[in-house]
């Protein structure tokens, strides 16, 4: 599917995502709880089935977007650790 982003695994491997994004929200440099907030807010604007591709730099949002979507009901679809970037795709449920 679609233009996928490169990233490597703990072990080097290349990761391919399969996941095309219908929005994207870059949440780079912001702390705890603006990533969520943000998210929030954007998924909310969208229409069920689109997909979220969410960019954050917070280590600590790969355990808040896992709580979010358990809360929320939308489906985490992809969680990556590429560096420094934390990236979500994230389908807004109904």
């Amino acid at each position: 599917m679609g233009n996928g982003i490169n990233a490597f695994n703990a072990y080097g491997g290349l990761i391919m995502t399969e996941y095309k994004e219908d929005v994207l929200l870059d949440c780079s440099g912001m702390q705890c709880p603006l990533p969520i907030v943000k998210t929030k807010k954007m998924i909310d604007s969208m229409e069920v089935d689109q997909i979220l591709k969410m960019i954050s730099t917070d280590p600590g949002s790969i355990n808040d977007m896992a709580a979010w979507s358990r809360q929320t009901g939308h489906e985490l679809l992809e969680s990556i650790t590429a560096e420094k970037d934390f990236i979500f795709y994230v389908r807004k449920a109904a």
